[in-house]
């Protein structure tokens, strides 16, 4: 359970968490020149706290994000594209412009989100903590959101700024340009490594970075670069620290009676009924079908193509996903807000055991493991009350790892990454589009977003992706 604090600065409301229930408390605003501030342990734990409550908003966990990394893909779409001035359809049919909203959001409260860790990074070093274990799991955890939000900037629009220390002169970074993402990602694999070596294997508060989470971050990163042996490493370790585990019911998994269990390695936190219903999500309404609730916008829903993928006797159909009685499916890993329609009590989860299992099948297969890759595979195929797969080749066990990752995972947030990891995107989609009488044809340039328009106006030396 958690307990969220209100607090306010100059730069934002910052949320703090602590272990207890989830409640929220408004405290009286106070202005903090940042110059002055983060002299001490608490106001350096407000600042922490901060970078948290940055994943919560509309640009990123709380609204934008899981739908800029799924629509994409063939697992959902914008069920009626011309809805909030087009911005979710133009991901759905890949016309998307640089002036796109989510586009643009997702990048201003990703480099927000970076910054924010920046300053934590910079002066935590020198602020006086009352244990030297809480200095260094804050340097962990921040390192960690780091990490997480360059992973997803090159994995969205390739080349970006790197930036890697407080940011005081915005003009010191003017005409620095994009930085290649091989560099990048050695600035993940830095972080993310110094991270597993201060982050506490057992999390004391719910909604924390820990060990495990760096360590799963740190795998996929490998994965995708195809260092399969080191994203083997790192995994195996979360499987052996005992940490998490499958819950034996997938209905479990997001029951909001049940938030923060054994299979949740890391989860954007969400209270619902709190702060005069102003502290939850409006990802439930704004992802349910049209005239379903109100003011239902039918973004990012699963698809028929994905919901006829599960079988009548798979446990998951019906509770990942769900249909209404006019035949449109919706995820179901959202739960229905019990106070206003716009206050989703619903974590947004983030990384989850199930992941680990199905990427060290997908390791073990590209390895020639493939007794070994069955296995894992069929963890999860048991769980959902599924016999053990049929494939038995390399190339069989593939599409079947790919057909689970979908089927487990859809709503949050990896088909369309894994598209582009497996070098698979043009052709699946194409081949979709083309079995939904879709007149969409992708090439190379559709893989990246455009970088927004306000980036490319203010710098010129921040070039636009190609086709953009």
């Amino acid at each position: 359970m958690k307990k969220i604090v209100i607090l306010s600065s100059v730069l934002a409301s910052l949320l703090v968490m602590s272990s207890c229930e989830k409640q929220l408390f408004q405290n009286p605003a106070t202005s903090k020149e940042l110059g002055n501030f983060l002299q001490n342990e608490i106001e350096t734990e407000e600042y922490v706290n901060a970078t948290y409550a940055n994943l919560q908003s509309d640009g990123l966990y709380g609204l934008y994000l899981p739908a800029l990394i799924e629509i994409p893909s063939d697992n959902t779409y914008d069920e009626v594209p011309a809805n909030d001035n087009g911005m979710y359809g133009q991901l759905d049919q890949f016309t998307a412009i640089a002036g796109n909203t989510i586009v643009t959001e997702v990048w201003r409260q990703s480099y927000r989100t970076i910054q924010r860790a920046n300053v934590v990074l910079n002066r935590i070093g020198q602020i006086p903590y009352a244990t030297e274990a809480t200095r260094q799991s804050r340097t962990g955890e921040m390192k960690f959101l780091r990490a997480l939000m360059y992973f997803n900037l090159i994995r969205l629009y390739g080349d970006v700024p790197l930036v890697t220390k407080e940011t005081e002169n915005p003009n010191e970074y003017f005409g620095q340009g994009r930085t290649a993402s091989a560099q990048i990602y050695e600035q993940i694999r830095k972080d993310l490594t110094e991270a597993i070596a201060t982050l506490p294997a057992v999390n004391t508060q719910a909604g924390r970075v820990r060990k495990s989470a760096a360590q799963t971050l740190l795998a996929k990163v490998y994965l995708t670069a195809k260092r399969y042996t080191e994203a083997k490493t790192l995994l195996e370790s979360v499987v052996n620290d005992g940490q998490h585990q499958l819950l034996t019911n997938p209905a479990d998994v997001f029951s909001l009676s049940n938030e923060n269990n054994r299979e949740i390695i890391f989860a954007v936190q969400f209270a619902s009924g709190v702060n005069g219903n102003t502290e939850g999500s409006t990802m439930y309404q704004q992802y349910a079908p049209s005239g379903t609730v109100s003011g239902a916008k039918g973004h990012n829903l699963p698809t028929k193509s994905l919901y006829a993928l599960y079988s009548s006797s798979d446990k998951r159909k019906g509770v990942y996903v769900g249909i209404t009685t006019s035949g449109i499916p919706w995820c179901k890993k959202l739960s229905a807000p019990t106070t206003v329609i716009t206050d989703g009590g619903s974590d947004i989860v983030v990384l989850r055991y199930a992941d680990v299992i199905l990427m060290l099948s997908e390791i073990e297969n590209e390895l020639g493991n493939i007794s070994t890759a069955l296995t894992y595979l069929n963890q999860i195929r048991t769980r959902a009350g599924l016999a053990a797969t049929s494939a038995s080749t390399q190339t069989e066990l593939r599409e079947a790892i790919a057909l689970e990752r979908q089927l487990e995972l859809v709503g949050e947030g990896h088909r369309w990454f894994d598209l582009i990891r497996t070098g698979t995107a043009l052709t699946v989609m194409n081949q979709w589009f083309k079995a939904n009488n879709i007149l969409t044809t992708l090439t190379s340039n559709n893989l990246l977003m455009p970088i927004p328009q306000s980036q490319v106006d203010t710098d010129p030396a921040i070039k636009q992706n190609e086709g953009y």
